[in-house]
């Protein structure tokens, strides 16, 4: 085994595939072992997943072993880590986690067919606003999407800076290690070379821009 490994936690209606672009460059740039938490983002009740996580977490033969949410898989991970604190060192990452609460999910689950196609987790994490905060004995680092294209724009007007899914300030986090925005959409950071090398680099040091 690899002296680091990475577990990938996707996000709403993903599959963990989307983030093929970025394991391969954390593996080929790190050298880190990489590893999928596939869930059912809508069949399962966050409880569910989360005690999934852990156990996924657990398994992994490696004495360091980093965390990578993408949307919602974030807030599993915030959730996890809140209820079952990891034996292994590491650090973790948040990809367009909106972890104060989505705007844009709380407006689609206003229909009775948007709270279905939500589901059970995004209804408990994501239709409600509140204040996040990180005090989980580990460093967690933010990247926020700027480039405004994406399924949120169809539903609402964020009159702020936003990945066309999750707005900026959704996505900050007190207490977290490091913050950074770049210019790309809620999907597109997955695909991102730069977000990558800025995941990979806070993962390494505990900072952006390494």
């Amino acid at each position: 085994m690899p002296a680091a490994v990475v577990v990938f936690v996707h996000g709403l209606w993903m599959t963990g595939a989307e983030s093929l672009l970025l394991r391969r460059r954390l593996a080929n740039e790190r050298g880190y072992g990489l590893k999928v938490f596939r869930y059912a983002s809508v069949g399962m009740p966050s409880a569910h997943i989360i005690a999934a996580l852990r156990n996924t977490i657990a398994a992994v033969e490696a004495p360091r072993v980093h965390l990578i949410g993408h949307s919602l898989g974030g807030l599993m991970i915030l959730r996890c880590l809140e209820r079952y604190p990891m034996a292994q060192t590491g650090r973790v990452v948040f990809l367009g986690t909106p972890a104060a609460g989505s705007l844009a999910a709380r407006r689609f689950g206003k229909s009775a067919l948007g709270r279905r196609l939500l589901g059970a987790a995004s209804a408990e994490e994501l239709l409600h606003q509140r204040a996040a905060r990180w005090d989980i004995g580990r460093e967690l680092g933010v990247i926020a999407g700027t480039m405004p294209l994406g399924f949120g724009r169809l539903l609402l007007k964020f009159g702020e800076d936003n990945d066309g899914t999750v707005a900026v300030s959704e996505t900050r986090v007190a207490g977290a290690a490091g913050f950074l925005a770049l210019p790309v959409t809620h999907s597109g950071m997955l695909w991102s070379a730069r977000v990558a090398r800025e995941a990979g680099s806070f993962l390494e040091y505990g900072s952006f821009g390494r």
